[in-house]
């Protein structure tokens, strides 16, 4: 098991910046990859970026380029750095972890930190 904590959302104007961060805890958890997933209203969560334990990185194509996304292996930390916010990325963004053995991403989450870029 393992509990994760998003903080570092807020309201921004469309063009500025956010960077988020999630700290992973629990029972020495094994993480290989950590991720990041927004949800808007009305609509379905969506994949943001992920990146494993070794470095790989997938970002959505909507983000790609503006957004990057790093970690802290030594402390179970995550981040996601956020430029040329957009009035589309407005959501609701969860951080989630893939704990080894059997969890895989998408089995944890947090809590949730809302994101709202005005126009």
């Amino acid at each position: 098991q393992v509990q994760l904590v998003e903080s570092g959302g807020g309201l921004v104007q469309a063009g500025g910046s956010l960077r988020l961060s999630c700290t992973a805890s629990g029972r020495r958890p094994r993480i290989n990859s950590m991720g990041w997933y927004r949800q808007a209203p009305g609509k379905q969560r969506e994949l943001v970026a992920v990146m494993t334990s070794g470095g790989t990185t997938t970002y959505a194509d909507s983000v790609r380029g503006r957004f990057t996304i790093s970690r802290d292996n030594a402390k179970n930390m995550v981040y996601l750095q956020m430029n040329t916010l957009k009035p589309e990325d407005t959501g609701v963004y969860y951080c989630s972890a893939e704990v080894v053995p059997g969890y895989a991403l998408g089995s944890f989450w947090g809590q949730g930190t809302q994101v709202t870029v005005s126009s």
